[in-house]
């Protein structure tokens, strides 16, 4: 992992450090993120958010409303006429579509909104990945992302776009390491890469499994941890 230099954010300005020392003399920006590869990061002057690199000089002459940091080397940009789209770590423009609302790059694929309000996928390129619209996309994580469909259920699809398993839940959430939450009439509960649910019983909340072992929480409002299996292992 590269040694980025570290934000430092006060109420008043933001700067970057290095081993606790400022990083670009006195320069000090309204607000800034962190820098993320190729090593550049989002500040905001007087003019407006833009992009600076490992030196602290600018990467381009253009402000805009706001920036984000870079992500598969793509980073979201809002200009000042409220357009979402995507800019190089040169800051040209990738695409020339305009949207609603963008993500940033996870696994080499973005979600966006249209001014229509339908979400889908776009690859580096800005290419649509798929013909569908969905009424909400997630970003991609272990190759397979999250979509409400038009219906008000949700299903997981693959990187062709293409449905993962074919069934459908109320609720879903990214799969991590082979496991998902998702939800059904009865409540919450973990299912695996084919839908199928890995132990008969629901809860009001649970989180992803961490090395093997879930946080839940009852209709009771009891916090348990269980295994993959859906096995208590503790009261909380």
């Amino acid at each position: 992992m590269p040694h980025f230099p570290t934000l430092i954010q006060t109420r008043e300005y933001a700067y970057f450090e290095i081993d606790g020392k400022p990083a670009f003399g006195d320069r000090r920006w309204l607000e800034a993120l962190k820098f993320h590869e190729p090593g550049l990061a989002p500040v905001r002057d007087e003019r407006g958010w833009h992009h600076i690199d490992l030196k602290g000089e600018p990467v381009y002459k253009q402000r805009y409303k706001r920036a984000f940091g870079y992500y598969f080397n793509r980073a979201a940009i809002i200009d000042w006429d409220d357009n979402w789209f995507h800019i190089d770590p040169q800051g040209k423009r990738v695409y020339p579509e305009n949207y609603a609302w963008t993500g940033n790059y996870q696994e080499g694929l973005c979600t966006v909104r249209d001014c229509e309000g339908n979400y889908f996928h776009i690859d580096q390129d800005g290419r649509r990945i798929y013909a569908e619209n969905y009424r909400y996309a997630g970003d991609f994580k272990d190759g397979y992302a999250a979509v409400r469909l038009k219906d008000g259920y949700s299903m997981h699809i693959d990187k062709s776009g293409k449905p993962l398993n074919g069934k459908k839940f109320l609720d879903l959430g990214v799969y991590h390491k082979n496991y998902a939450t998702a939800r059904d009439e009865r409540g919450w509960f973990h299912i695996d890469l084919d839908g199928n649910e890995l132990y008969p019983q629901r809860y009001q909340m649970i989180e992803p499994f961490y090395n093997g072992f879930a946080l839940v929480t009852t209709v009771d409002r009891e916090k348990m941890i269980i295994n993959e299996n859906g096995e208590l292992v503790q009261i909380l």
